[in-house]
């Protein structure tokens, strides 16, 4: 799970971000970004891709990334502005915000897909990157657990949708509850496939 932080680290680069997001999929919601600058010399043991991780595993490695990492950063964009850009942009826009937000300022970029995140650092676009590098893992699951957290929240303003049990994703659940109560305002109503089910 180190082989592109050590190619990097090989070619010269010093400060390596691995970037991921979370909730491109969902009906409702955010879309969420992690950057995370894990040390040359980590040991994260079982850290992997967040989807393939129990929640219990990532509430786990959640504080101990965050405790390991030199730095990380966490983007946030809303229902609203995706409404605006579309998803794809949104997703690409909180990548940027939470490179942004790292404090540290990254010399290369491990990038999970195949678009590139409007930043000049240098960037490496790895398809499958959450489980292909350690860093991107990370970022993974601070974007994931932090957008599930997020979710939460939405539950108490809006208990009747069970979004503490979905977290907004597309589940025979939250289709059954769109079409019993209409969307809500977190709902993303122009969304693919949001409209067959209201």
């Amino acid at each position: 799970m180190l082989k592109y932080e050590t190619e990097a680290l090989n070619q010269g680069y010093r400060l390596v971000a691995g970037i991921d997001e979370a909730g491109r999929g969902p009906l409702a919601g955010p879309v969420v970004a992690a950057a995370v600058l894990l040390p040359p010399e980590v040991s994260l043991d079982g850290l992997d891709d967040s989807k393939k991780l129990s929640e219990k595993s990532r509430e786990k490695f959640f504080p101990e990334i965050i405790q390991t990492a030199l730095s990380y950063g966490v983007g946030v964009v809303s229902v609203e502005t995706i409404e605006k850009i579309n998803i794809l942009q949104a997703a690409l826009l909180a990548m940027k915000q939470a490179v942004e937000k790292c404090g540290l300022d990254p010399d290369l970029l491990l990038v999970d897909g195949n678009k590139r995140v409007d930043h000049p650092a240098q960037q490496w676009t790895i398809v499958g990157g959450d489980g292909k590098s350690l860093s991107i893992a990370a970022a993974s699951v601070i974007a994931k657990v932090t957008r599930d957290r997020i979710m939460q929240e939405y539950h108490q303003d809006y208990p009747d949708y069970e979004f503490d049990r979905h977290k907004g994703y597309p589940t025979k659940l939250h289709k059954e509850k769109i079409k019993r109560f209409g969307p809500c305002p977190i709902h993303r109503k122009t969304f693919h496939g949001i409209k067959e089910y209201q």
